[in-house]
């Protein structure tokens, strides 16, 4: 597998590659996006913003690890284990792993939005949540993403620069989203809801994809973007209503 050439100025394949691996690496990371975002909510205000730029610089230097060392990624998907037929390899038991733990921290999230935490004194500030504990969890997670969105950068592109790029640029771009993203999901509670239930779905999705059985991310990505797409719109005509209220409200002062 070559590093660099100076072929891929005039070559349209490696062009495409490196486009369609982009896009593809910025997509896979919205899942490690929101999760990143939800844990840093648990910290106070001050610290949330370098919680995020510091997992993400981890999730990046996870990608750019294992880019380096190829031949491991490939060791890890030839099986260890066979039961009755059934393989398993060191990918498919981090894979489950991660699904399990991704579906533990999703299912607290919720029960913690929904019941509360009566020992809480600060808003956005949840008992027992200290900044090492945030990055150790983003770290765990990272590890898994980035397995995840390696193996599927060594499947489609052939050059290892191709795939170094196409890694740092979604990094660049999540970093970039990062904060917004926050933001948004912090002052909208049904879309915090909705950003959990996503973590719920990638979660099963990667112990189904541990256990062999395929399912493609297209479909959980357009379940989210619908519904994502349907809260706007709910938002959008309650704000609507609201304008309408006041509205009524002023012309009733004026008259009387």
């Amino acid at each position: 597998m070559e590093f660099f050439t100076f072929e891929w100025v005039t070559d349209p394949a490696i062009w495409a590659s490196l486009i369609t691996l982009m896009a593809l690496e910025i997509v896979l990371g919205i899942d490690n996006l929101v999760f990143i975002s939800i844990l840093a909510a648990r910290l106070p205000p001050e610290q949330q913003s370098k919680a995020r730029k510091v997992g993400l610089a981890m999730a990046l230097l996870t990608r750019l690890a294992l880019l380096a060392t190829l031949a491991w990624i490939v060791g890890l998907t030839q099986p260890i284990i066979t039961i009755a037929g059934f393989e398993l390899s060191w990918r498919d038991v981090i894979l489950v792993a991660g699904g399990l733990f991704l579906l533990y921290k999703a299912t607290s999230e919720i029960h913690t939005e929904v019941e509360g935490d009566p020992e809480d004194q600060l808003p956005g500030v949840r008992k027992g949540a200290t900044f090492m504990a945030v990055v150790t969890q983003i770290a765990i997670i990272d590890i898994v993403f980035s397995l995840d969105s390696v193996i599927t950068a060594v499947g489609m592109a052939d050059q290892l620069w191709v795939m170094v790029v196409a890694v740092i640029a979604a990094i660049i771009v999540m970093i970039v989203a990062a904060d917004p993203l926050s933001h948004f999901i912090e002052q909208n509670p049904t879309v915090k809801m909705l950003a959990l239930s996503f973590l719920l779905l990638i979660g099963v999705l990667l112990m189904a994809e541990g256990l062999h059985f395929h399912i493609p991310k297209g479909y959980v990505y357009f379940a989210l973007a619908f519904s994502v797409m349907v809260e706007f719109l709910n938002n959008w005509v309650q704000r609507r209503r609201r304008r309408k209220r006041e509205a009524a409200k002023a012309a009733a002062k004026v008259a009387a």
